[in-house]
């Protein structure tokens, strides 16, 4: 049985698991009365309520009233400095795409295993990848995630099955649309911290950005506390766009305690990633966070993780650097930095965003 550890304690190696059998399948057993041993990870999920979680009106960034704008911007670097997590709201992406998204997603776990399985991971840069993951602890201990996952390299080329029928679709539309509010985001984060925003667009090559689309279904857990559906992690790239079917799930840490995540319909929780705390030399923070399980009602999510290209070599922006005296962390290209993130098999008890800190 791996035990309960500290956030910091995790090994970042999540490793692809040949597929055998969807959690899916496993929680579907009319006799399943307890964790199977190889999801066995004992942990404490209680979490406060984030009543204060902030919300940044997408409007009033894109709005044409100058003062309205800057109030704007002053909020979400702050809210980016401060919490690293925030909900969006009036994006202007349509809630009928949003749930169309979250159907076709949870289609696709509903297919066979038979169907899935040609779509397993062979490595952690698959263009489409689907299956269950290992982690193991700092102290050497494995234990699989109790969560099916789908994932997609959906830009700069398009990668999705064609089952379900309206999965495609409804994927590259709603993966379109985030890309459109991830890029105004970042101008906005430049206006904040005074960069250029045509020096971002060449040093991460933004006309060529990466992102990874990535489905998740968590089934009912009969042991809520004996499984773990992600452990404490941060998200690589620059932003992660989060939607779920309603049920909570997702915690944050936030000042050293854990904070159960409520959004409304029609919203969109955005997190700041690595590489944009990375760029901006420390002012924006990638958080903690994690996905836990409850015994009644399966919890679909889809998250879209927006990033630099893959083969930007991404570094703390040098005007920022020049005016802090120094570079908090270190350079690497990005693609080298996510494949070292997802296969490095331990890194004893710091993340790898803080083995990049100088």
């Amino acid at each position: 049985m791996a035990d309960a550890m500290s956030e910091n304690s995790w090994s970042d190696s999540l490793q692809p698991l040949e597929f055998e059998k969807s959690v899916k399948d496993v929680a579907d057993s009319s006799c399943l009365k307890a964790v199977p041993s190889k999801f066995n990870f004992t942990n404490e999920s209680s979490a406060f309520t984030a009543d204060a979680l902030p919300v940044v009106d997408f409007s009033a960034l894109s709005s044409g009233d100058p003062h309205q704008r800057s109030k704007a911007i002053d909020h979400l670097a702050t809210t980016c400095q401060e919490w690293g997590f925030f909900i969006l709201v009036n994006h202007g992406i349509p809630e009928s795409l949003m749930n169309a998204t979250l159907t076709a997603v949870k289609e696709f776990f509903y297919l066979p295993d038979s169907v899935k399985k040609q779509f397993e991971a062979k490595s952690v840069l698959d263009p489409i990848q689907c299956g269950n993951l290992k982690v193991t602890t700092a102290s050497n201990q494995s234990f699989t995630l109790w969560r099916d996952y789908l994932k997609l390299c959906v830009h700069p080329q398009f990668h999705c099955p064609h089952q379900p029928y309206l999965l495609r679709e409804a994927v590259m539309d709603y993966s379109e649309r985030i890309r459109k509010l991830c890029r105004k985001l970042m101008e906005a984060i430049c206006d904040a911290v005074e960069l250029d925003q045509q020096y971002m667009d060449q040093v991460l090559e933004m006309d060529s950005t990466s992102q990874i689309f990535v489905g998740n279904y968590y089934p009912p857990c009969p042991q809520p506390d004996q499984a773990i559906g992600i452990p404490p992690h941060t998200d690589t790239g620059l932003f992660t766009f989060l939607i779920n079917n309603g049920v909570v799930g997702l915690q944050i840490q936030h000042d050293g305690k854990w904070f159960d995540v409520h959004y409304p319909p029609n919203s969109i929780l955005v997190n700041v990633d690595d590489h944009l705390e990375i760029f901006t030399n420390g002012r924006c923070k990638s958080l903690n966070h994690r996905a836990v399980v409850n015994k009644e009602r399966e919890r679909v999510s889809v998250a879209i993780l927006n990033g630099p290209s893959f083969e930007a070599v991404v570094g703390p922006a040098a005007p920022l650097v020049e005016k802090d005296g120094r570079a908090m962390y270190n350079s690497m290209k990005y693609k080298d930095f996510l494949e070292l993130k997802l296969t490095k098999s331990r890194l004893g008890d710091k993340s790898f965003l803080e083995k990049q800190r100088t």
